[in-house]
């Protein structure tokens, strides 16, 4: 007989992962505006973005730890009621002069919890289920995070344009609450745990046997890492600290409307994940990397597009289309690698593995994007976007080799 997917475990976790995604990207969103127009700084905005993710990089070997040694359920309701009572205490202290303070705060606290939720979440999901529902699991929650991606910017723009960032920090926070709420419900067997041995030493081993493996035994595969981190820390910063910043500063556009670009990068992410799956036998590897050279493309008319004399909606249209289509080519390009990395690797270090490939990524976005903040503040948005699309063009062609080893 063939097991159910939507599971009671499965169905509670799931349903607490939207609410939790919708109060995250409601969250930030509201947090970006206010800070972009506090201090009219891509700068500053860049530099807050990336000091919050140091705690995520510094904690997640940690996070994966504990998920293996204490009962799931009770670290992630722990979770999200630290998240909900922080988010609701900022609500409360955001006043006058301190918003910006009360901001990088909140940012920094999120970043530590998340280190410890995010590897609970994906070890939850074998816990609960067996087999291919294992697979099937684990897209329904992408599939989740896709369509949060499609709703939070513009529901988040709606609320902030209408009250302010206060109001939307007390919805996020109710959001982890209910959260939390659902997951009492869970049940999940405690994890059996190995004993006797330290924590520094387990920690010691784990991240040896995984950095001999990639530099020994599958070199491909640790270049293929680092040429997605330095080719993620361009995109990233590209996207995430330029275009709000272009859309709300330089264009000098709506909260509504860089609301709707963010759902468009949504829907352009949900696009390249049903493009991944329909290219898997038509696309040989050999060729990925012209999918990165098309989105330094994408990247490099970007720029032109401010130039063009359409005026200042003209202008944030072609840039949502061109960064739209280039974000669908870079999603289409993270699945292909990420699918490559795994069958290279045994499944018993799969996991350690993959854990490197969060990491190596997470290290590269905070160096791009302080960098792309301090470099939109001092030069006009056209050049930067025209410069990084050259470049990544030129990594992507000069990749030829790279992708031949696979």
């Amino acid at each position: 007989m063939k097991e159910k997917l939507f599971t009671r475990n499965f169905t509670l976790l799931l349903l607490g992962q939207v609410f939790s995604l919708l109060g995250n990207g409601a969250l930030r969103f509201a947090l970006s505006m206010y800070v972009l127009e506090e201090t009219g700084s891509a700068a500053v905005f860049g530099t807050l973005l990336a000091v919050s993710m140091v705690p995520t990089i510094l904690l997640t070997p940690f996070g994966g730890v504990l998920a293996d040694r204490v009962n799931r359920r009770t670290i992630m309701v722990g979770l999200d009621l630290s998240s909900g009572a922080a988010v609701l205490s900022a609500a409360a202290a955001f006043a006058g002069d301190r918003g910006i303070a009360v901001t990088a705060a909140l940012l920094i606290v999120l970043s530590v919890l998340g280190a410890f939720e995010s590897p609970t979440v994906q070890a939850c999901v074998p816990q609960m289920l067996h087999g291919e529902n294992v697979l099937r699991g684990n897209a329904a929650v992408n599939q989740a995070n896709a369509v949060s991606g499609l709703v939070t910017p513009f529901l988040g723009s709606v609320l902030y344009a209408a009250f302010g960032v206060r109001p939307v920090l007390a919805g996020a926070g109710v959001c982890f609450l209910l959260t939390a709420a659902l997951e009492c419900f869970i049940r999940l067997p405690d994890v059996p745990r190995p004993r006797g041995q330290r924590l520094g030493q387990l920690l010691r081993e784990e991240l040896l046997s995984s950095a001999r493996f990639l530099a020994r035994e599958r070199r491909e595969v640790l270049d293929l890492l680092l040429f997605a981190a330095v080719v993620g820390s361009l995109i990233s910063g590209v996207a995430i600290v330029g275009l709000p910043y272009l859309i709300r500063n330089s264009l000098g556009l709506s909260a509504q409307l860089y609301g709707a670009a963010e759902s468009a990068m949504g829907l352009a992410a949900l696009l390249g994940g049903l493009t991944a799956g329909m290219l898997v036998v038509r696309l040989p590897f050999r060729r990925l990397n012209w999918l990165v050279a098309g989105v330094g493309t994408c990247v490099l008319l970007g720029g032109g597009a401010l130039l063009l004399p359409v005026g200042e909606l003209g202008q944030y249209a072609a840039l949502v289309s061109l960064f739209g289509i280039g974000q669908a080519m870079a999603c289409t390009f993270s699945i292909f690698a990420v699918s490559a990395i795994q069958q290279k690797t045994p499944e018993h270090m799969t996991g350690k593995v993959m854990a490197c490939v969060s990491t190596i990524s997470m290290c590269a976005q905070p160096v791009g994007q302080v960098a792309y903040g301090l470099w939109f503040d001092a030069s006009p948005g056209w050049l930067v976007l025209g410069v990084s699309g050259a470049v990544i063009c030129l990594l992507g062609m000069g990749a030829k080799e790279l992708f031949k080893q696979w």
